[in-house]
């Protein structure tokens, strides 16, 4: 039986940036910029693991077991597969600018990827997964698994620290057994995942890499959310100045940023929630930011889309929470991202920097600046904030100690019919204005145009003012 407490202690992306400290001072990297880059090594690769959801994680063969979180979105439409590898090799800890000491890891990836390789777009989004609930969440994969692979993205989940292959481990000991990403438990803070994550990345690349099939890849793309967002700052900050480069460009949501100034271009998307959650920091000048009004660090889009797969695999399934209001907002963050990786994927390939977006408005005290219905202002406006349903805000708290993760979960409290009548004249003033939005962000760049046209028809089918 797996611990009570890693079923319960759920957040769909991590919380690592208010219950850690800085990252930065959690290990022992280099400083100043090497003369001569440290090559990244390809690891040794196995698999594609047998075994496939659903299956018995406490089976004694791996045959019978299948990867943890896999998931539940419909490959098949999208003519995609999903298919899990161990990789291992030796990684490093820094000390003084130099490589301290050398260890042995071993750990998983996951690989969701077109099929066929005229279906691929040449992109991989490589996800550093995020452990910040006591296990793998793919934060980024889930809410956006429908425009990845739309746009013909290969996504790499990657497990580089200690706390998310624990789990794995106990969670099915004849799959996972022998993973491990601390020397035996000698090497402390995770300071191999920075190699780890990059030797995932240099095993994607040439044109036989093992995890691809018959795809090949021109662009690598690092993601992280949160917590991983705050590993992937000391990567680019600290180490990258010393190892050779694999990734081509890097975005970082709803978390920190890099402050170094380096080549490879950084963009960094935050909801309201982190506005409020973590004071302005400095960033380099080579970081693009988007800050989206309305929008949580943890919404309602990955909440619902990791339902399925939770039930099936935590003990427990899906939590609920106690918060002092409703939680979730429901304007989805996801959209806003889904464009990031787009126009992320322009810049790095050939230096189109994505469209400007407004900052969300401060008071001069420095809170959010709010209208009388308390909406945030300025921002990247989604049609949900600009032709409301609802107020969806990024603020919320506990309503008892044991809930303090509603402090990410925003909140999302409904119009009553009353209030939609007088706010809107007809069903038709009202679809109206949520085109009027859409148009508006979808020429601005702010999200996909098939997002948008959903949020269309969903307005028009809705009984809002009828």
């Amino acid at each position: 039986m797996l611990p009570r407490r890693l079923g319960t202690a759920v957040v769909a992306i991590g919380v690592g940036l208010v219950l850690t400290a800085p990252l930065a001072s959690a290990a022992p990297l280099p400083a100043e910029p090497s003369a001569d880059l440290i090559p990244v090594p390809v690891p040794d690769v196995e698999g594609p693991l047998p075994g496939a959801a659903p299956g018995d994680p406490a089976a004694d063969s791996i045959e019978d077991t299948y990867p943890f979180f896999a998931t539940d979105a419909d490959l098949d439409r999208y003519d995609y597969v999903e298919e899990e590898f161990f990789i291992s090799g030796t990684a490093h800890q820094y000390a003084d600018g130099a490589v301290a000491s050398e260890h042995p890891y071993k750990t998983r990836v996951v690989v969701r990827r077109p099929e066929h390789r005229w279906d691929s777009n040449g992109t991989a989004l490589v996800e550093w997964q995020n452990v910040s609930a006591g296990y793998d969440i793919d934060a980024l994969w889930s809410p956006s698994a429908e425009h990845i692979m739309r746009e013909g993205y290969t996504w790499v989940g990657v497990s580089a620290q200690n706390v998310g292959v624990s789990y794995l481990t106990e969670w099915s000991p004849a799959r996972y057994g022998d993973l491990d990403v601390t020397d035996g438990g000698t090497v402390e803070d995770d300071q191999l995942s920075y190699d780890i994550f990059a030797q995932a990345a240099q095993a994607l690349r040439g044109s036989d890499s093992p995890l691809l099939g018959r795809i090949r890849l021109d662009q690598f793309l690092a993601i992280g959310a949160s917590q991983s967002a705050g590993r992937m700052t000391a990567y680019y900050d600290r180490v990258l100045p010393h190892v050779e480069p694999v990734f081509d460009g890097y975005g970082f949501i709803v978390g920190s940023a890099p402050t170094s100034d380096r080549p490879e271009p950084a963009f960094q998307v935050l909801s309201e929630t982190d506005l409020g959650l973590f004071p302005a920091q400095p960033v380099g000048e080579n970081v693009h930011i988007w800050e989206v009004a309305g929008t949580a660090h943890s919404g309602w889009g990955g909440r619902a889309a990791r339902e399925g797969v939770e039930e099936r695999d935590l003990p427990g399934g899906q939590p609920d929470y106690s918060c002092a209001r409703p939680p979730f907002s429901r304007a989805p963050l996801h959209h806003v991202l889904n464009a990031s990786y787009d126009h992320l994927s322009s810049w790095a390939a050939d230096g189109t920097a994505p469209p400007e977006a407004d900052p969300i408005q401060r008071t001069a005290e420095g809170g959010i600046a709010r209208d009388e219905d308390g909406h945030a202002l300025g921002g990247i406006r989604l049609s949900q904030v600009e032709a409301p349903t609802a107020l969806n805000t990024g603020v919320n708290t506990a309503a008892s100690p044991s809930d303090f993760f509603c402090v990410l979960f925003g909140s999302y409290e409904p119009y009553s019919d009353e209030e939609l009548a007088e706010r809107y004249k007809s069903h038709g003033s009202y679809v109206r204005q949520v085109v009027a939005a859409e148009r508006t962000n979808v020429r601005e760049g702010y999200i996909p145009l098939a997002d948008s046209l959903r949020n269309r028809v969903e307005a028009a089918r809705s009984d809002v003012a009828k």
